[in-house]
């Protein structure tokens, strides 16, 4: 089975504050996310766009990748096949 890869801006809930993030998907569950430089986070297109996806917390987020793991389907750590493997994050 080929995995697919997306990725979205999303809000991320800390107890510093809210702020916009790159979320890193694999079959709708977040795996990981990169934190945005601050002229992206201020676009208005990023910001709209975040909006309407979902608001995620950190132990979500840590939920979500612990799930991964569990299932062995955590593509930063396990070798899948992956359709657009181009859209993983760059170490």
């Amino acid at each position: 089975m080929k995995y697919q890869i997306e990725t979205e801006y999303a809000w991320y809930d800390t107890q510093e504050g809210s702020k916009v993030i790159l979320v890193y998907m694999i079959q709708n569950v977040p795996f990981t996310f990169d934190e945005l430089p601050e002229i992206a986070r201020n676009l208005p297109e990023v910001t709209l766009s975040a909006d309407k996806n979902k608001r995620w917390s950190t132990e979500e987020m840590y939920k979500s990748s612990m799930y991964l793991m569990m299932e062995e389907c955590h593509p930063m750590i396990y070798e899948l096949e992956i359709e657009n493997p181009e859209l993983l994050p760059v170490d």
